[in-house]
């Protein structure tokens, strides 16, 4: 690290002793004992700018406060159906860790369906996974290693993708918006495996939406990345769907241990239990109330146009997409719900 990154980390840290209560508190949540390793990726996310990386993490302090996230791991979505429904249309989980101590998450993008919850419960699962990760799982981690482990891998599984995943394109872009402003730079890379024809039409749409220092951490692997990735992860970490070529991707498996987006895998299991176990801490008394937990987010712009140009002109292809035109035609259609969502309507 040169003199000048050590001189912003400086500066930075001076910013932040004047912070008082109760960002402070919150800002402990987040570091979790690694001020300057916290300091460096907020610098990182805003070009080593101190000013702008102050105001970054004060947004996100800020956030956090309003929205509650501290709490958030002491709110458990219940019933377990409504939760198995969400882990079942938000496929992501815990494979392992590579060789240098990462936790590798997958995440099924293709067989993602965000179709059995609303979009609440959605953004609220997917925070409890980053607070878990970055209270639980990395700290763990990090003990055992020098320097501490503060970033994961990411492996995006494109198995299923179609056309009509662009439907999503709205709370992907609110959960892309919540991890680029509170979660910068934790993920090291992404891989991007079992990637068919349709995915360069989606990463057209989906690429624009991205920060640029999150496209420069995508890799595209051949098939399912199983030889590219099995260099920096032994084989017990590869995700299910890389381990063997032609394997796909699934909902289920016949071993909930293996597939770790089950509810019935260990990382999935460990989760619940904690953050169950964290609610009666919190209100041992009261029984645990059914209700999405609200967290205030941006909300996306307005990609229609873009999405549209890009379906007319696989509409014109489509004899060799493997999209259906039916399915090219229903998608069309599901446009205006993109506006309605634009308009409040949508949540």
């Amino acid at each position: 690290m040169g003199v000048g990154s050590r001189d912003a980390i400086k500066q930075f840290q001076a910013f932040i002793d004047e912070v008082e209560e109760p960002l402070r508190t919150t800002f402990q949540n987040v570091h979790q004992g690694y001020v300057d390793e916290t300091l460096v990726r907020f610098l990182k996310a805003r070009d080593w700018d101190p000013s702008k990386a102050y105001k970054m993490l004060v947004d996100c302090l800020n956030w956090r406060v309003q929205n509650e996230i501290d709490n958030i791991l002491s709110k458990p979505i219940v019933p377990a159906d409504l939760y198995r429904a969400v882990r079942d249309s938000q496929l992501i989980g815990l494979s392992g860790y590579s060789r240098e101590g990462l936790p590798v998450f997958a995440i099924g993008v293709g067989l993602s369906t965000f179709d059995r919850a609303s979009v609440h419960y959605y953004v609220q699962s997917h925070i409890q996974i980053n607070e878990y990760r970055d209270r639980v799982i990395l700290p763990s981690a990090s003990k055992k290693r020098k320097p501490p482990v503060t970033t994961c891998i990411k492996v995006l599984d494109m198995t299923g993708l179609k056309l009509s995943s662009l439907n999503h394109v709205k709370l992907l872009t609110i959960i892309s918006s919540i991890d680029d402003l509170n979660y910068p730079e934790k993920t090291n890379t992404y891989y991007i495996v079992n990637a068919p024809y349709i995915f360069s039409a989606c990463w057209k749409v989906v690429k624009p939406l991205l920060q640029e220092r999150t496209r420069r951490k995508v890799q595209v692997l051949p098939g399912c990345g199983r030889d590219e990735l099995l260099k920096i992860m032994d084989y017990s970490s590869l995700p299910h769907f890389c381990k063997r070529e032609g394997s796909g991707s699934s909902r289920h498996s016949e071993s909930g241990s293996e597939n770790c987006y089950s509810l019935d895998h260990p990382f999935h299991q460990k989760l619940y239990n904690y953050i169950k176990q964290q609610a009666r801490l919190r209100e041992p008394v009261e029984p645990i109330k059914q209700g999405s937990f609200h967290v205030d987010f941006l909300e996306p712009p307005d990609e229609e146009d873009e999405i549209a140009k890009t379906i007319e002109s696989l509409s014109e292809l489509h004899v060799d997409s493997p999209e259906p035109p039916d399915e090219i035609a229903k998608t069309k259609e599901s446009l205006p719900e993109l506006r309605e969502f634009k308009n409040g309507n949508g949540v």
